[in-house]
This record gives structure tokens, sequence and C-alpha cells, in this order.
């Protein structure tokens, strides 16, 4: 399975673990690393102590190629130089315009990856000078673009936008057919969040685990109600597919009432200061309900690799 992808990064597989923030710790990058595809940490808006927990545990724990995900609207190039300490392989930036950072990334040998949701920002991509771009769909989990157009869709028309730079499909991919499916629409790989969110690597509570071995796809929502409920400043071009929930029923369609009701505001904290899933977001992609266990992250990679295989033998039979 060699293909543009890891060729530039010297891996085996053309699978990426997503750096969903907070949760795609050290241990999960180094543990899809060593399985032979790209692991990713999620540092989100660059909590530097953080950053610098989980950037050792990886390190220590691979010897192989591993990267470290911001988000673009969140930081500063100061994060980006402190990321680059690290000697990550990669910097991938998603949701916002990555221009003011890319010149910090290309002086260094880290690949630039730089996701995007629509036409518009993967043509921003490529004039900033993406080594590799992500094409997100609305299938994903968490935070997408506002246009959902799903992935099978919106990957082939960034493939022939990007002409030679690679390009990974994301969202609503959790097993092998999903990888072939992304390779037959002419991406370089697939990079994949949920299906390794539910990992015993990952930095989510058992209940949350649960809560993802227990959902299907139509358990799933596109919402900015719970960024409203807890104080998140996200671009409101941004809203994030998360699993349906209590809080969520009660206040859907009502996010402008929601933001001037302190009462729910404050119950919404007292919930989320528990971990409470009635209300707190679980991000899942509409592919949720293809996991059905949580195994390490490392068996995660083999397993799709070799469906991935059985597909695409199975297409070219005739």
């Amino acid at each position: 399975m060699r293909t543009t992808f890891t060729e530039q990064l010297s891996i085996r597989y053309p699978i990426a673990s997503a750096p969903m923030g907070g949760e795609a710790d050290g241990a999960l990058a180094a543990a899809v690393s060593n399985g032979g595809g790209f692991g990713m940490i999620g540092a989100g808006r660059g909590n530097r102590d953080w950053l610098a927990r989980e950037a050792g545990i990886a390190r220590a724990a691979t010897e192989k190629a591993w990267g470290i995900g911001f988000l673009t609207w969140a930081i500063d190039a100061d994060a980006i130089a402190y990321a680059l300490d690290f000697e990550p392989a990669a910097i991938m930036l998603s949701f916002g315009d990555p221009a003011p950072f890319a010149s910090r990334v290309h002086d260094s040998p880290a690949k630039l990856i730089l996701q995007v949701t629509d036409l518009d920002e993967a043509r921003r991509a490529l004039d900033a000078g993406a080594d590799i771009i992500v094409a997100q769909g609305s299938d994903a989990g968490g935070h997408c673009g506002e246009n959902g157009i799903g992935t099978l869709s919106f990957v082939p028309a960034v493939v022939d936008l990007a002409g030679p730079t690679p390009v990974l499909a994301a969202g609503g991919i959790a097993d092998g057919r999903g990888l072939a499916a992304a390779l037959t629409l002419g991406a370089s790989g697939a990079l994949l969040g949920t299906r390794f969110q539910a990992t015993p690597e990952a930095l989510v509570s058992a209940e949350l685990t649960g809560a993802l071995l227990a959902a299907d796809g139509q358990d799933t929502e596109i919402n900015r109600t719970l960024d409203i409920a807890r104080g998140a400043p996200w671009p409101h071009r941004y809203p994030a597919r998360t699993l349906t929930n209590p809080f969520l029923d009660e206040w859907r369609d009502r996010d402008d009432e929601l933001r001037s009701d302190t009462t729910a505001l404050e119950r919404y904290r007292t919930a989320a200061a528990t971990g409470d899933l009635d209300a707190v977001p679980v991000w899942a992609s509409q592919a949720v309900g293809l996991i059905k266990t949580s195994v390490s992250a490392e068996r995660i990679v083999a397993e799709i690799v070799a469906e991935a295989e059985r597909a695409l033998a199975r297409a070219t039979a005739d």
C-alpha cells in the first residue's frame, strides 16, 4: 500500500489518526505509528504543558514518524515554534487560515498537513504550500464545515484540484472498506478519528467509549448548541457532529435563547464538571455504528489494512 502519502512520511500504511484535541495523546499517536500508520497528537489550542507531556510520551514509545495537530483559529506562531522543538514529522493545521503559520513549518524538516472543509479552503491550502491536504467531509465527527458536503463527493473534487499534492480522505471512515474507497476515489490515504477515539490509548473515559460502541450513525447530529453551552469560541462556520443527548433534545433549534439563559448554562456547567454524557459532547462520525469493539490502535491499523486489501481484491476480481 505505497502511496505518495506513505512515501512523504516514510510510513508503511496510508492511515493517519486524527489529532483530536485533548483526546489524541502521545500514547495513541505512538501506537498508530508503531502499527505502520501515522499517529498525531491533538494539541488543540496549544497548551504547552499538555503538549510537552504527550510529546515526551510519543518520543519515548516509538521510533516511527508521528505528528502534532492544532486548531488554526486558536493558536499563534509561537505555538508552532514550540511544537517544532519536539521534532514531529508533520504539523497539521485545521479550521482557519494557515497562511500566517506555513512558513514556520516550511523552514523546518516537518511536513505541512492542512485540513480543508470546502474547495475555497483547499485552494488556500495549496497557495500556502501544503505538503498534504486532508479533505474532511461532513460525515466526520467533531467540528466540520458548515456546507454539508459528504466525504464521497468532496474527496474526488479536492483530488482533482490538488494535482500532485497528496490528499487524505476524512469523515465517516472507520474500517478497511472506507480506506479502500478513499484510495479508489484518488486519495493517497485516509485519516480516521472516531475509530481511534474508541481505543484504550485515547484520553477518554470508559463511559464515553461505551457510548461510542453503543451508537449508530443516526444517533449523531451537527450542532453549535454544545459549543454555546461550553462557552467554546469556535468560529460560526464550524459546527460539530456529536452524539445526540438529552441536553441537545431540550435546546435543539434554540441556540439564541440558550446564549442568554444563565440558569441553563449553569446547569450545563455543573453537569460538564462531572462528565455527564447527558450533556457534554461526544464527538462521533456517521461511521460510529461500524465500531463494535475497543482494541489497541496498533491492532486497528493492521485490521484496517487487511480489510482494505480484501475489499480492493474483491473490487478487481472481475
